[in-house]
């Protein structure tokens, strides 16, 4: 359990909390792409870590994330006029560009510069991958971009998905560092995929180790054929969930990322990034987007209790829900809006939960003692990660999952990227999705 002091510290996030100035220092999703698709498009609103704010593409296709409240008379700039590079406010018709220059104040005198004394509050932003980041830190802290290995490929063979889940980050973040959840909770009555996996071994063993990123979660399951399972997640700081997802065992061709953002203390944006190293995705991949409204409201939620059909969790699955994504939001949302972790019981099973706890408390106290917290990327020669990585495998028991991916190792001095130049994954080792 968490005391008080420590689950109002990890939950907060508002400007000038711990927590909250922590997630500023790294680049976050703010709004997807197809939501300002093309230039001089409608501006959308975007409601981040408690910040009211409005994102929108000008006329020669450059992102702005400024406040959403013009700076003369607070008229929300959601309903501005986007054209000739720059956002203009429908009550006075001042315009801003993207990075919050007051370009015109066109009911000043001709010869005034009131409009150069001013600054509008601005975000700078990068787009990769169908998704548009933003940094909301201090402007001379900024890192680099990451290079995050889902950010680089073809966006053919990436997909996203967004959608709002009704309660705090953490809530939505710790659920993806606990494996043994999925023998319940993602159950089904038939033995499909990894089905008798996670029914035959119901307590796996865990591993967890600090790395340069984050933590690296390892959970370990007996299989049939003198084999063990081993299902390798990730949680990459500040609020990103890496886990394999969509495909068979031993199949190392990509993975997904789970990302919850705050945009309050109590709501959060979900984001579900996955990709493919070799090949396109397929429609049927994205399965979750028929659960999503166009609205980026699940159409399964607490208010219809996620249309929850108890005679399909008698016959269909363990929960009678349908769909991952739903199961996920009932166990999260259901908890309240913020849980009150003084009042659990954390057992064997909730390691890598106290894991990523336990880095998270580190960090922010490293950024109130003047420290810079993990996994800022400052050196282009560092900005590579062959070592963040997540696979669902089938080993012999004599085998560690480390002998077999060597490419990940307990030092996080060595996984710093530029020691991996010249290694790659041990697809090599398959044949066929076997291991050899």
């Amino acid at each position: 359990m968490l005391s008080k002091e420590d689950n109002e510290l990890l939950s907060q996030t508002a400007a000038g909390t711990p927590m909250g100035n922590l997630i500023r220092r790294y680049w976050i999703p703010a709004l997807l792409s197809e939501e300002i698709p093309a230039p001089d498009c409608p501006p959308a609103r975007v409601r981040l870590l408690g910040e009211e704010l409005v994102a929108f593409r000008d006329t020669q296709g450059r992102i702005g994330l400024i406040g959403e409240h013009c700076a003369h008379r607070g008229t929300s700039l959601f309903y501005g006029r986007n054209e000739e590079c720059g956002l203009r406010c429908i009550y006075h018709g001042w315009k801003y560009d993207v990075e919050g220059n007051v370009l015109d104040t066109p009911a000043e005198p001709g010869d005034s510069d009131f409009r150069k004394k001013l600054r509008h509050t601005a975000y700078p932003t990068h787009e990769a991958g169908g998704v548009i980041y933003a940094y909301l830190g201090p402007r001379d802290k900024m890192p680099l971009f990451p290079n995050y290995e889902w950010t680089q490929v073809p966006l053919n063979q990436t997909y996203v998905t967004k959608c709002l889940l009704e309660c705090n980050y953490l809530q939505g973040l710790e659920g993806e560092c606990d494996s043994s959840h999925l023998s319940f909770l993602h159950r089904a009555v038939d033995n499909a995929r990894n089905q008798p996996l996670y029914k035959t071994d119901t307590a796996p063993i865990y591993e967890t180790e600090e790395t340069d990123f984050g933590v690296r979660l390892i959970a370990t399951r007996n299989a049939a054929d003198k084999q063990h399972y081993v299902r390798l997640s990730a949680f990459v700081s500040p609020v990103y969930g890496c886990v394999p997802a969509g495909r068979a065992t031993n199949e190392l061709d990509g993975f997904e990322i789970h990302t919850y953002v705050p945009i309050d203390d109590t709501h959060t944006w979900r984001y579900d990034i996955g990709f493919h190293r070799s090949r396109a995705v397929q429609e049927d991949e994205v399965h979750r987007r028929k659960q999503i409204g166009p609205d980026y409201l699940r159409i399964r939620n607490a208010r219809n209790n996620y249309l929850q059909d108890r005679q399909m969790q008698k016959t269909v699955n363990f929960t009678g829900i349908e769909d991952f994504l739903n199961h996920d939001a009932c166990a999260t949302e259901s908890m309240g809006p913020i849980f009150d972790r003084s009042r659990e019981h954390l057992g064997v099973s909730d390691k890598a939960v106290i894991a990523v706890r336990k880095f998270l408390l580190s960090s922010v106290k490293a950024l109130q003692e003047g420290r810079e917290p993990p996994h800022i990327v400052r050196e282009a020669r560092r900005n590579w990660f062959p070592h963040i990585d997540c696979f669902a495998y089938l080993l012999p028991q004599a085998v560690h999952w480390r002998q077999h991916f060597d490419y990940l190792t307990i030092s996080a001095e060595k996984e710093n990227p530029a020691a991996f130049a010249c290694r790659s994954r041990p697809n090599s080792l398959m044949t066929n999705g076997t291991p050899t």
